[in-house]
This record gives structure tokens, sequence and C-alpha cells, in this order.
């Protein structure tokens, strides 16, 4: 694959023109045919662009859609500590060939992003080698041992923009009731990864019939459950800011629908594999399948898709999660947790459009606009003077996900082999073209 990386419309350069494409901003509540103008890395101009500035690189995007970048809110790049499996390079390559502009990086890290220091780092890696912008997420206790607080402040000043033990919950209810507290004296973000331990116990697949028939010890919906309702009532008893990370479950949907009926500050987010996929496909002991949550059954399925229609789900984030071969090509029960995403997101999530169930300017929201503000991040908007970070998707282009295909280190999918449909064209950060051809 070679990398295409231009300067036209970035700062100080003679201009970019996106013409001819259909534009569609849920910012802005704009869904129609028209032009983009982009002028030192910001938009200058959108709509029927008549006065074209000399010089200017055009680029006709006819049939293609122009949208917000792509922002996804939960990924794990592995750097620093684990770059066998993945790296900021190889992570933010993967990112930006599945059209995010943007991506939020999860703590668990080796060592752990509990300091400034790993904060900075990872910027400066991003800075020198990334091909999309990176937003480092803090944990919220030192060490993700749920223990003791990390200084939310110091951490908010060097670049990180929310807190979660993502991997594992914050297992006593006392600790996340004063990380709630605390967060709040920052309007700062809490990204809770909600599960009961004891009720996990081992499990290494959903609870059902399938688990029954294939001898795996399960994982009952109640354990993601009964976290969610703990840590929305402590939101409300705080009156603070509280994501809820991978929701996989119909019952996790419903008590986050009850509690911001009810006013509480609750946003949340599920991932492609929990309204593409089910626990069927776990079938063969199939350990690309295999993930925390784990997927679940058709109701379940559809009571995601369902949330996303209705808004009690705000976003679509992959929990990336690359693992190398070792960790993966095992048996079942010693095989790693998680799946590689930022590839597959996006044609996964048209799929959604193509069968009724969202507009294409729902899924642009959740993918973008709601990201961007949930996590206080320039972005998600094509309005003038934004930003110019903007994802060109074509729709209709039909692709076969392959192993070699893949930017991300790692091939850990369960959707090898299967035909897509929609990709991103390119993506500009700053006015600047990130593109991958063959």
């Amino acid at each position: 694959m070679e990398h295409k990386n231009s300067m036209a419309g970035a700062k100080g350069g003679p201009g970019l023109l996106l013409k001819s494409g259909r534009i569609i901003d849920p910012f802005t509540m704009i869904d129609t045919a028209g032009d983009v103008l982009v002028k030192d890395g910001k938009i200058a101009e959108t709509g029927k662009v008549t006065d074209v500035p000399e010089n200017c690189h055009i680029i006709d995007v006819h049939g293609k859609w122009i949208v917000p970048g792509l922002i996804d809110m939960h990924v794990h790049l592995r750097e620093p500590g684990e770059e066998y499996k993945e790296t900021i390079e190889s992570g933010t390559r993967a990112a930006a060939a599945g059209g995010f502009t943007a991506v939020a990086c999860m703590p668990n890290t080796r060592p752990v992003n509990d300091s400034s220091d790993t904060t900075r780092f990872i910027l400066d890696r991003t800075s020198d080698a990334g091909f999309a912008r990176v937003f480092p997420v803090a944990s919220i206790t030192r060490g993700l041992a749920g223990e003791e607080l990390t200084e939310f402040g110091d951490l908010l000043e060097n670049g990180a923009v929310a807190f979660s033990d993502d991997g594992l919950p914050v297992k006593d209810a006392g600790v996340m009731r004063l990380a709630l507290d605390y967060a709040r004296n920052f309007n700062a973000l809490i990204i809770s990864h909600s599960e009961e331990p004891e009720l996990v116990a081992g499990g290494v697949m959903n609870e059902g019939v399938v688990s029954t028939r294939l001898g795996l010890k399960g994982i009952p919906a109640a354990a993601e459950q009964i976290a969610i309702f703990r840590d929305t009532a402590i939101a409300e008893l705080t009156g603070s800011r509280l994501h809820v990370a991978h929701v996989s479950t119909a019952g996790s949907v419903e008590i986050i629908r009850q509690a911001k009926a009810r006013g509480v500050r609750v946003t949340s987010e599920t991932a492609p594999h929990y309204f593409s996929l089910t626990e069927e496909a776990v079938e063969g002991y199939n350990t690309f399948a295999k993930m925390n949550p784990p997927l679940r059954t058709e109701t379940d399925r559809k009571a995601i898709v369902q949330g996303l229609k209705d808004g009690t789900v705000d976003a679509i984030a992959t929990d990336h999660a690359p693992h190398s071969v070792l960790e993966k090509e095992c048996e079942f029960a010693l095989a790693m947790n998680g799946i590689i995403g930022l590839e597959t997101s996006l044609p996964l999530s048209l799929e959604l459009v193509r069968q009724g169930n969202i507009s294409p300017m729902d899924m642009v929201r959740l993918m973008s606009t709601t990201p961007a503000s949930i996590l206080g991040v320039d972005g998600g908007t094509l309005q003038t003077e934004a930003v110019a970070d903007i994802t060109v998707i074509d729709p209709a282009l039909e692709w076969v996900v392959t192993e070699e295909g893949f930017m991300s280190k790692s091939h850990n999918s369960p959707f090898i082999g299967k035909k897509m449909q929609g990709k991103a064209t390119f993506i500009l950060i700053d006015g600047r073209i990130v593109a991958f051809e063959a």
C-alpha cells in the first residue's frame, strides 16, 4: 500500500476544493449536494463555491460523501509497552485508512497512562509518527489498581481528555464515587468499563444456549447491567458526567435510557460488532469472536440497534484491540479478549443505513459530531472556520476484508473474508490529505 500525503489546503497552502459531493453535517443539520473549500487548514466555505482561489487544488468527489472527520472515542494503540501488537504509527495508519481523523486511546498500556509523563509521550509520538489525531484517555486510578486516584488536574493540563480504567472496572463503589466527585471539579469525563468481576468469574463468552453447547463458561448479561446501574446511580448522586463504554446488552440499553429520562448526565457507546454479530460467531471456538464484554444474543443485538435509533446510545466506537497471533490462535479459554475494528467500522455502520435503521445524518452524528462533543475536542462539524478535519466516503465501493489488507499490525478480526460496502476514500487533517492507495 502506498501512502500519499498532500499539503493542499493545509496552513499556508494554495487551498483545496472538494467539488460536487454530498455534504452531511449534523452540527449544522446540512445534507445537500455541493462543494467544500478548505483554506489555511480551516473550512472556508460550503455549498456552491463559485469564487475558487487561484492555484486551488480541486478534487471531484461526485458520488461521495463529505463529512466531518470521523472520531473513534475508544481504541487501544498498545504503545507504550506492547508495540508488537500495535504502535501509534500503525494504529493511526489504520485509523486514517478507516476514515478516522482522530482517536481516543485507552490507558491500559505498559506503563499505564496514569502520569503526565506518559500522556506527553503519547502526544509526542503522535506528533512524530501519527497519521491521525490522538486524544489520550488517562486512568482513573494509579496502575488501574482501583484504589488511589490519579492527578486529574495535572493530566488534563498535559493533554488527557477523559479518565477510564478501561479493561478493568473500578470495583470499589466508594472509589468510583470519589472519582466522579473529583471529576466534577474539572467537568471531566469518567468512562466506565462496567463489569461486576464476581459474576464474570472466569467466563469467556455470553452465558446462554451457545456457551452450554460449546462447554464454555459464560458471562451473564447481569455482570454488565449491575455495574451500569451502580455507576449511573453514583453519577446521579454526584451530578457528574459519566460515559458507559462498549454497551452490549438489551438490559444495559434500558438502564441507560431510564437514567437519561431522570436527568442523569450519562452518555454511552457501542461497537460495530455488537450490532453486527451475535454469540453464534463463537461457533467453532472462533477466538476472533472473543471479546469483553462478549457478543450477546440476537435480542441484545436488536436492542443495541434500537438504542442507536432512539438516541439512548450516543456513539459508535470500535474498542479496537489488537493482539498477536500467539494471543489469539490458541485454546479459546486462553485467548485474549478483543478484536481490531478501525478499518471495518465504517462499512458495518453504513450497513445500518442501508437497512433503514439509521439515516446518513445519524451515522455521521454517532461517529463524529457526538464523540467530539462528549470528549470536548475540536471537530465534528463542517461549519465555516472549523478545523478542516474531513472524511470523504464512497458509500457504494465494494471490497473484501483480507488479512494482508489491514494497516494495523494485528489481524484479529472476525470479518476477514467478508464482503463490505462503503469505504473512506481519503481524509483531511488540518486541510492536509492523508490517503492510502494500492
